[in-house]
């Protein structure tokens, strides 16, 4: 036994293939050869790897033991009956290995054995020769058949030696011999008419098997001519497939004879094979040959076709051709495809390039109709990939994703490109094994649970639910709470929730007045390698229920009764009490209503059910009213289901004067008012104080911008020495004046200034005084110094530089100012004085004054705020001047036109003035 090892190196790894040869005829357990030693396999991973034999390579004759991988003799093998007459005879074998996969391909030879001696179609064969026949004259024989191969094949003939024939063994085109028997010495029929001699035919095996028959040649009277064919070979093309009676070629040969002796007949030769008879078909009158069986491109794509032609003639001789006929392909074999091994299923995060299958691809045909395309159909992510010769393998060509597509369906197409082209398809399914590549994901990322308070420990009160697209256990979920504190206590003593339904119970009976919401997160997890999970959050909130009846907390009083005065002049309306109650609830559980209950038969009161105001609702009258005390029971009830209330009890006592009542309760209840002020109330008011500061802020600010712009104005004036100077007619006259016609004086805008014209006595004796600026309107009165101290009027908005702006404190007061406020005290000083006020009273006593002590009263006395001129009275002055005016000091702005020599007739002299700013 020979064996071949090769190794074909392939795009995807190596493939090897190995060669056995076996004799034939060998028994059971015959060793045949050890492929996992020959291939250098370690035989302890043949079984891990799982070792085995492709399906459809496997045959009866040979066996692998898949653990020890011996290759041997399973069946006893006649190579004649599996592989006829082919020179060479191979078994093939395919094995492979998994994880990763290896194939190998196992040819095993069958070696013939000489074990079939040459045999003749005939024990006897008979042979008819003219006796006219000439020495040289052939005489083809029948052809024995030796079914082995090789140099156990035929390889002679032999005839007894005798004086006329001998044997010419020739070779035919495909290796097989046949003999012709040649006429050596011419024939004598009356001397001998038969002759018998043992036919031999021999193999060529070590040692030789023979075959014998007995040759008979019998001596026939003469016919001199023979038949003659066109020509000795012919050749013919023939398609497969062709139907039964189609020619295949008409023969021709003529014979010079006449008669029956120039009539041919033809006929196959006797050593034609006999596949060729089953096949073809002559007529043995026209010579024409035709189909008989089934041609098969496949079988064979020759055959030689031997026919004589004798005529009908005595001692006829027969003549001899060959026809050889070359079938055509046609595409009639589709192709075939085999799945030698299928992965069950594959994971869906299996790399690109992993083998799910091995498959071969064959067809019969030969040339383009035995060429194939093979490909597989859809949009699958599979390709296919060239492993060895005709075999191929199917790998992932991209991602895979269960939760897309847990399985797909490949189809394999083989097409070959014949004419018309013929395909086969085949299918198998790719299970998608599943991976924990899906974290869980809950079906909302926020749950709001309301959960009503005074609840049951242990309630039930919502259930979570997460989605995982896996499968098996990377699907199954558990569902835990995040640990987190709810008031300084783990949420887990709140609530708990089932790790497996994800269901949440409340481990704790809730509060609404002491929890009114909380939050935890739930996770949901799954169990694949590696675990994944993700989370969501849960948001409690307590829904309030009517469990709180309504507190009452004013007014206040002693034993639980409430004690309110009710003057007997009162009103109706008059507010008694305000009864403030609170309720712990929320909502319409909150939201109270006040009744009375009791003590108001004789509807002296009514209640605000909204406000809790207990107000009269008529007057008291002596009649219907002759108790002194009203006891009333007072219900407070809020809106839940069902409605909780309380009562307060209010003694209402009927008294003279409020200040006969008790200041105690009404201060409670003022006290209890302003705690339960609305904080909506609060914001309100802190918002409007806040509004009008800020308003106030900026009327101050304008009011400031106004007069900095009547300042700037008279900056010029009131910095010179125009009033000190006595320049009555000078600037601050023509700014009065030019001031005068664009506002009304006011008597804010009027100051007192000292004069220029001041004696020097007096100047040393008000020397203080005469730094300082005064007012009309903050003068107290003029005292005694008046004779001897000159003013000027000025506006009080002066510059800050001036000093006398400043000390306030020490102003000069006015004796002559006082004096005169005296006279005229009830003058209301806003010029609209009517009958009994100054003017009024002043125009009565003046015809005993003298007309002129009005004749210098103008706009501006009504601006020191007096309406007229008459206010001011006649008095003395204590110095020598006894008939001059005491206004003779005012300097009256507008007054500057006249002379001064009509004023010093007057007696007037103008040590007073007044200046008026200039409104911008």
């Amino acid at each position: 036994m020979i064996v071949f090892l090769l190794l074909l190196c392939l795009a995807n790894g190596v493939v090897s293939q190995i060669r056995y040869s076996v004799p034939e005829e060998e028994e059971h357990g015959t060793f045949v050869g050890n492929i996992a030693e020959d291939l250098g396999l370690d035989l302890t991973q043949l079984a891990t790897r799982r070792f085995q034999t492709v399906p459809s390579s496997r045959s009866p004759y040979l066996e692998v033991n898949l653990e020890t991988g011996v290759l041997y003799v399973n069946e006893k093998i006649d190579r004649e009956r599996i592989c006829k007459q082919s020179a060479t005879c191979l078994l093939h074998l395919e094995v492979f290995l998994e994880n990763p996969l290896e194939l190998f391909r196992i040819e095993i030879e069958i070696l013939d054995i000489n074990d079939n001696p040459p045999e003749f179609p005939e024990t006897d064969i008979t042979v008819e020769i003219s006796e006219s026949a000439t020495p040289g004259t052939r005489f083809p024989l029948e052809t024995a058949f030796d079914p082995d191969v090789g140099s156990n094949a035929l390889r002679t003939y032999d005839i007894t030696t005798n004086n006329y024939f001998y044997l010419d063994v020739q070779t035919q085109t495909d290796g097989n011999k046949f003999a012709e028997l040649v006429l050596e010495k011419p024939l004598d029929r009356e001397q001998q008419s038969v002759h018998r001699y043992v036919l031999t035919a021999v193999d060529g095996g070590q040692p030789p098997r023979t075959g014998t028959a007995l040759l008979v040649v019998k001596v026939l009277d003469s016919n001199d001519n023979v038949p003659v064919f066109d020509q000795p070979v012919y050749s013919v093309s023939l398609t497969e497939n062709a139907p039964v009676g189609t020619l295949v070629i008409q023969l021709n040969a003529t014979d010079m004879d006449e008669g029956l002796n120039g009539e041919v007949v033809y006929s196959f030769s006797n050593h034609i094979s006999s596949r060729v008879k089953e096949l073809f078909d002559i007529d043995a009158r026209t010579g024409r040959i035709e189909v008989r069986g089934d041609v098969d491109f496949e079988e064979s794509s020759l055959y030689q076709i031997y026919v004589q032609a004798k005529d009908m003639g005595p001692n006829a001789v027969p003549a001899h051709c060959k026809v050889l006929v070359q079938v055509t392909d046609v595409n009639d074999n589709a192709p075939e495809i085999t799945f030698s091994t299928v992965t069950d299923s594959v994971s869906e995060n299996a790399a690109p390039g992993t083998v799910i299958a091995l498959l071969s691809v064959t067809d019969k045909d030969s040339e383009e109709n035995g060429q194939m395309h093979v490909e597989i159909l859809g949009e699958v992510p599979f390709k296919l990939k060239t492993s060895f010769r005709n075999y191929y393998t199917i790998v992932t060509d991209g991602p895979l994703n269960r939760e897309s597509a847990d399985s797909y369906t490949v189809t394999v197409v083989a097409r070959d490109k014949g004419s018309p082209s013929l395909a086969t398809s085949k299918s198998i399914k790719v299970q998608v094994s599943d991976e924990n590549d899906n974290a869980p994901a809950f079906t909302q990322p926020i749950y709001d649970v309301y959960v009503t308070e005074n609840n049951v420990p242990g309630a039930y009160i919502h259930a979570v639910s997460a989605i995982d697209p896996d499968i098996g256990r990377n699907a199954h979920l558990n569902y835990s709470i995040l640990e987190c504190d709810i008031q300084g206590m783990s949420v887990k003593t709140y609530v708990s929730i089932n790790n497996e339904s994800g269901a949440l119970y409340a481990l704790r009976s809730f509060d609404y007045e002491q929890l009114k919401d909380f939050s935890f997160t739930v996770q949901a997890t799954d169990n694949g390698i590696p675990e994944l999970s993700s989370n969501a959050t849960v948001n409690v909130i307590i829904v309030d229920q009517n469990d709180n009846a309504p507190s009452v907390i004013a007014p206040l009083g002693k034993n639980g009764t409430a004690r309110e005065p009710l003057p007997r002049s009162a009103e109706p309306g008059y507010l008694v009490a305000r009864i403030v109650a609170m309720d712990a609830d929320d909502g319409e559980n909150a939201r109270l209503s006040y009744s009375i209950q009791r003590g108001n038969e004789n509807g002296m009161f009514r209640m605000d059910w909204r406000t809790g105001e207990l107000r009269t609702a008529r007057r008291v009258s002596a009649k219907r009213d002759p108790q002194q005390l009203y006891d009333l029971l007072i219900e407070v009830r809020d809106h839940g289901q069902p409605p909780l209330s309380s009562s307060a009890s209010v003694m209402v006592t009927l008294v003279d004067s409020v200040v006969e009542g008790s200041s105690g309760d009404r201060s409670g209840a003022a006290k209890a008012k302003d705690t339960s002020l609305d904080l909506t109330l609060i914001l309100i008011i802190a918002l409007g104080s806040v509004t009008f500061i800020f308003l106030m802020a900026m009327i101050v600010l304008a009011v400031r911008c106004q007069k900095d712009k009547k300042l700037n104005i008279y900056s010029t004036c009131l910095t010179s020495d125009c009033c000190l100077l006595g320049c009555s007619s000078c600037c601050c006259g023509r700014q009065a004046r030019a001031a005068r016609k664009k506002k009304k004086l006011s008597k804010s805008d009027i100051m007192l200034v000292q004069s220029a014209h001041a004696s020097a006595a007096t100047n040393a004796a008000v020397s203080v005084a005469s730094a300082s600026q005064v007012p009309v309107e903050e003068s107290g009165s003029f005292g005694s110094l008046h004779q001897n101290q000159n003013y000027c009027y000025q506006t009080k908005h002066q510059r800050a530089e001036l000093s006398y702006l400043v000390d306030r404190p020490r102003r000069v007061n006015s004796s002559a100012f006082q004096e005169a406020d005296i006279v005229s005290s009830k003058d209301s000083g806003h010029g609209d004085s009517e009958q009994g006020d100054s003017d009024h009273d002043a125009t009565h006593r003046g015809h005993s004054s003298g007309a002129d002590l009005f004749s210098n009263c103008t706009e501006e006395c009504k601006a020191l705020g007096h309406s007229d001129r008459c206010w001011m009275p006649t008095f003395v002055p204590t110095d020598s001047r006894q008939g001059a005016d005491y206004r003779s000091n005012l300097h009256v702005p507008g007054m500057d036109s006249v002379p001064d020599t009509e004023q010093r007739g007057k007696g007037y002299a103008s040590s007073f003035r007044v200046d008026i700013p200039e409104t911008a």
